[in-house]
């Protein structure tokens, strides 16, 4: 880990890996230390804000010095369920590439449980790991330009879903009619991170 100043009352946390990154945003959530006021994960990132004048950002240097992040305490997390219809175009070449059929697909898929490990690309949309080893395939070669909204995507070691109309190379599973980001809503998104996210098969 190496600590950057960015700004007057923040910093930067640079992570060896996306596991390292969750691990210290787990043990910082879990803390809740007094004066942090913006915790923001990356995938290899943390970037902490606190209140000016508060010493909240020293106390969490000690506190990760001293955590084990190779076992970071799991804390509460919501637990969110999706009802997914899996046409996505790309249904296919998964299971081509992955050696499985569409069931297998669908089955893989459903039966993992996800964390949204950060967000990011647009609003309300979650990076979700734990995506099982067969469904871990590359990005598409040419990106499309447009995604349909609720369009479940996989690519490299990550699920999503895109949360509106958008530019996007993830291969695409299937879709769903949940919505991810309503800026009337408290809060906004639908998705934080430390949240468990489940897909259920709507058939």
């Amino acid at each position: 880990m190496r600590w950057r100043a960015y700004g007057e009352h923040a910093a930067l946390l640079d992570c060896a890996s996306l596991t390292e990154s969750m691990a210290a945003h787990a043990a910082v959530s879990a803390a809740r230390p007094d004066g942090i006021t913006e915790l923001v994960p990356g995938a290899r990132s943390l970037l902490l804000v606190e209140t000016p004048g508060s010493g909240a950002l020293a106390a969490v240097r000690e506190l990760l010095a001293d955590a084990d992040l190779d076992h970071p305490p799991e804390g509460e997390s919501r637990e969110i369920t999706l009802d997914v219809t899996y046409d996505g175009e790309d249904l296919e070449l998964v299971a081509r590439d992955a050696g499985v059929s569409t069931e297998d697909v669908v089955r893989l898929h459903t039966g993992a449980v996800y964390t949204v490990a950060f967000t990011g690309f647009a609003p309300g949309f979650g990076y979700l790991t734990g995506l099982p080893e067969p469904l871990r395939q590359p990005r598409l070669s040419a990106p499309r330009t447009r995604v349909p909204p609720g369009s479940v995507g996989i690519a490299g070691e990550f699920t999503g879903v895109y949360p509106r109309v958008s530019p996007g190379g993830w291969r695409l599973i299937g879709r769903t009619r949940t919505v991810l980001f309503d800026p009337r809503a408290d809060p906004p998104a639908l998705l934080a991170p430390g949240d468990r996210v489940r897909f259920r098969s709507a058939g």
